[in-house]
């Protein structure tokens, strides 16, 4: 029978571009369960399960989830139930999500709208002034 295999937290930090304090972070979240070894339990030993805990989580992370939401869906994928509700749950998930993200962009471009309509004032008076906008280094 062939041993899975284990990786150390530096292991880890390096592969995925950490700091072992972020990883030991994931851990105290609950996200992360390794194997404590050595004199004291000093040495964590992380599995192939947690090597992909840790994948899933970055990966919720640049989706912009919040470590509960990740360790919620993460925890559903780990129970050998139906995976139809765990499926269900991940875009009830991702629909709150994608709005959240859309409610911001439009406050984004309200915002750039905004910004443009205050250097056009400001262009325009500074014009009426006899001003070359040049003058200023920060003017495109």
């Amino acid at each position: 029978m062939a041993t899975q295999p284990t990786y150390t937290i530096g292991d880890l930090a390096r592969e995925f571009d950490l700091t072992t304090r972020a990883i030991r972070f994931y851990e105290d979240m609950g996200l992360l369960q390794p194997k404590r070894e050595g004199p004291g339990g000093r040495n964590r030993v992380y599995s192939a399960r947690d090597r992909t805990r840790l994948k899933l989580t970055l990966r919720a992370k640049r989706l912009g989830l919040s470590l509960t939401e990740a360790k919620d869906i993460i925890e559903m994928y780990d129970s050998p139930r139906d995976t139809g509700p765990q499926l269900r749950k991940f875009l009830v998930v991702l629909a709150e999500h994608r709005r959240q993200l859309e409610e911001q962009m439009a406050d984004l471009v309200a915002n750039l709208e905004e910004v443009k309509v205050h250097e056009k004032e400001a262009r325009a008076l500074l014009a009426k002034l006899g001003k070359d906008i040049r003058e200023d280094p920060s003017s495109p």
